[in-house]
């Protein structure tokens, strides 16, 4: 059966590869959106009903064309997951002008340019689902998180103010913060003395944010935490 189109932007062998899997299964064709395009096929070669598409959040034309391309050869967007995120890890003395900007193109232009795409597919349809993925520094900045936080800070506040807009027109936005360390190959040899229940798992992530869009309207979520059981905060 198929559902309809659910662009996930930002794939990777985690979360990204998760979700894209999560819709995949309930009957979605998925477009996965990433740099890495040889990346991006391997994923798709474990995905059923998952197709690649090159796309790159910090170009500015990236996003008109490559929605242009997704409905051309899948069909309008019913979803649309952006789990793009980027940003140096640096105070305020060593962060430069270059992490900055770079944070904030990848978290929130981004982010309003994909939304920008998906948005008259969704409005035609009269419904349609914009979840993005943040994180902890949204709404607490560490001291040496100066790109990074700000970023997703604003990206947050975009978010919001997209909620606040949309959901009259019957467009479900949500912001699913992820508070804990995410189970990836890399993340383990970082952390190898870490237990298992130290680390939040992709599959458990995607389960969340497919809930998501199961929602009645008369009882919509606007703000999802996900953390580990252990995570303290």
């Amino acid at each position: 059966m198929n559902k309809g189109v659910c662009v996930v932007v930002g794939v990777g062998p985690g979360n990204g590869a998760a979700i894209a899997g999560r819709f995949a299964a309930e009957g979605y064709q998925v477009a996965l959106c990433a740099r890495n395009k040889q990346r991006l096929s391997d994923i798709a070669t474990t995905i059923e009903g998952s197709r690649p598409f090159g796309y790159d959040a910090r170009d500015p034309s990236a996003a008109p064309a490559v929605f242009s391309q997704i409905r051309q050869e899948l069909g309008p967007v019913d979803v649309l997951v952006y789990n793009a995120g980027a940003g140096a890890f640096a105070n305020i003395d060593d962060a430069t002008p270059e992490d900055f900007q770079a944070a904030w193109e990848v978290n929130c232009r981004g982010l309003f340019l994909a939304v920008k795409e998906a948005l008259p597919d969704m409005r035609a349809a009269r419904t349609g689902h914009v979840i993005v993925i943040g994180a902890t520094a949204s709404v607490k900045g560490g001291a040496n998180f100066v790109p990074f936080a700000s970023a997703k800070a604003g990206q947050r506040g975009l978010v919001q103010s997209l909620a606040r807009y949309l959901w009259p027109e019957k467009i479900h936005v949500s912001y699913v913060i992820l508070d804990g360390i995410v189970n990836l190959r890399r993340t383990r040899q970082q952390m190898p003395d870490k237990p298992d229940e130290f680390f939040m798992e992709p599959s458990r992530i995607a389960e969340s944010v497919y809930f998501l869009t199961q929602q009645d309207k008369q009882a919509w979520t606007f703000e999802l935490d996900l953390r580990p059981f252990a995570e303290k905060w």
